[in-house]
């Protein structure tokens, strides 16, 4: 057989098998989400090569406190164009308070009056998902408008900022105008990761933040190999007459090999307990893992 021929032969019997493993793959996804009964989508991506991979990856979904990702962007982007330092002391009124929802900081300063460095304030936004500390970036970003504006002036149309973390406590419907697809979060992500909108400081100071955050477990971590680097933001909303709008997560896998698998999993209005709903997302993580890790 020619060498040329037996090279267009191999090259055809390759894209075979990556067809029929990614097939495979969305499969498994669909299965997931039907058995689920949610409204599941997803979005991959890895970054070296480009490879992609999307389910539902353009539908609306309610990020919860997925968008305090985008939220921590928009701050650091100012410290680096000298409006704020990380290192100043930002003071934290009453106002600034969550009254009901997940807040360290007003667990340990309910009647606020502390200052803390933006650098804490970033951090707890981050690693803790504390509220009160989202609600204070916003006030220093100008509000959700200019934060909104910021993200979609990066090129993302898929990610929608429009309420406080106190404006999405006083309903269970408010959330789902803070909306973001799989796609566009996917999408800000890799605009990250490629570290063209930060400083290399600023850059660091997000990453340690995203690897350092210990909420979701259970989630797109929960079936990965132990000591798996997971740089991520999970949202989470409350449950309301047997309904769950929210459970997310969204992040940066490193593989055994050193690529960064980009992944978003986002289940909305979901009957399933918590442990369902984050198994879901941890099958889900674990399959688009081991795809690309074969």
């Amino acid at each position: 057989m020619p060498r040329k021929t037996a090279i267009v032969i191999l090259l055809a019997c390759l894209s075979a098998t990556v067809h029929a493993q990614t097939t495979a793959l969305r499969k498994t996804i669909d299965s997931i989400a039907t058995h689920s009964n949610a409204h599941i989508g997803v979005a991959a991506l890895l970054l070296e090569t480009g490879d992609t991979l999307t389910y539902r990856g353009n539908d609306h979904y309610p990020m919860q406190s997925v968008y305090k990702f985008p939220i921590s962007l928009a701050i650091l982007h100012q410290v680096d164009i000298g409006k704020y330092k990380l290192d100043e002391k930002i003071l934290i009124t009453k106002d600034d308070i969550m009254p009901i929802g997940h807040s360290p900081i007003r667990d340990a300063h309910p009647n606020g009056g502390v200052s803390m460095t933006l650098r804490e304030i970033s951090r707890y936004n981050i690693m803790e998902s504390d509220g009160t500390a989202c609600d204070v970036l916003l006030r220093l970003l100008g509000g959700t408008k200019k934060t909104n504006a910021y993200i979609k002036s990066l090129g993302v149309k898929g990610i929608n900022i429009a309420t406080t973390e106190k404006e999405q406590q006083s309903n269970d419907t408010t959330q789902y105008r803070n909306w973001a697809t799989p796609i566009g979060i996917t999408q800000l992500y890799k605009i990250y990761l490629q570290n063209k909108v930060l400083s290399s400081a600023s850059y660091n100071t997000l990453w340690k933040d995203l690897a350092g955050s210990y909420p979701g477990a259970n989630r797109i971590k929960g079936l990965l190999p132990k000591g798996t680097i997971v740089a991520h933001k999970t949202g989470t909303s409350g449950t309301h007459n047997g309904f769950t709008a929210a459970t997310n997560d969204s992040g940066i896998i490193i593989l055994p090999n050193g690529k960064h698998l980009i992944l978003t999993v986002f289940v909305s209005d979901s009957k399933g307990s918590d442990a369902e709903r984050e198994a879901w997302i941890a099958q889900i993580s674990k399959a688009i893992f081991d795809h690309w890790t074969r």
